[in-house]
């Protein structure tokens, strides 16, 4: 096995299997594939916002939001599953949904928010302030400041390739952004093209996507022996 320092341009099926165009140059042949690029998430250009990303702005309580439990937590509207984000939360401490200047939400989901104890605050917000990585407060744009520990939201993604696209394997609308589909085994539409990871599956986790990257390799090994 050898590990290529480089970016793959281009991919295609050929009369043996594939043929993937590296940045260099180089055309790399192959009997099979696994697509495991990744993704980009692309976050609101709030103030202060990106560089807690991962640290006190958080997409997923299962992954590190646990270590804020108790705390004053906040749920920023970006989704139209954010509201449903808020009243998971809820469960961990106390709990205020920002609709950043959006619309309220239906009024059945006011009253589930209520009942779960969480405080919607519908005004825009400015700016996230706090001392390095660590989150204080949200600044709002009527000049008020709301205490949060840590922010929640769900941000929209997009796949950091289009090779899954050129090699013709069918990409669904999921609930951030693009997935690849793919079967249990992590085949996808296209025979000898796997995806595994964030790329073929949401919610994103890194347990699941590690999980999937196995079944991927071992689901492809038995192709080849048995295919």
């Amino acid at each position: 096995m050898s590990l290529i320092g480089a970016t793959a341009l281009d991919a295609r099926r050929t009369d043996d299997g594939f043929a993937v165009v590296l940045d260099g140059g180089e055309t790399l042949e192959a009997a099979r594939l696994v697509l495991a690029f990744g993704l980009t998430d692309l976050l609101p250009d709030h103030p202060g916002l990106r560089e807690r990303w991962g640290q006190s702005v958080l997409h997923c309580p299962y992954c590190h939001g646990y270590e804020f439990a108790a705390q004053r937590l906040g749920v920023l509207q970006t989704a139209p599953h954010s509201a449903h984000q808020a009243m998971l939360i809820a469960e961990w401490g106390p709990t205020t949904f920002f609709l950043d200047g959006r619309e309220m939400p239906e009024v059945t989901t006011q009253d589930e928010l209520a009942r779960r104890g969480v405080r919607i605050e519908p005004a825009p917000v400015s700016s996230l302030e706090g001392d390095d990585g660590d989150l204080s407060h949200l600044a709002l744009g009527d000049g008020r400041n709301v205490p949060v520990d840590a922010l929640y939201i769900a941000a929209p993604t997009r796949l950091n390739s289009d090779l899954a696209e050129r090699l013709g394997c069918a990409v669904d609308e999921g609930p951030l952004g693009p997935l690849i589909r793919t079967d249990a085994d992590r085949l996808t539409t296209v025979p000898g093209v796997y995806a595994a990871g964030d790329i073929a599956r949401a919610p994103h986790m890194v347990a699941w996507a590690t999980s999937d990257g196995v079944t991927a390799g071992v689901s492809l090994h038995r192709s080849l022996v048995f295919g």
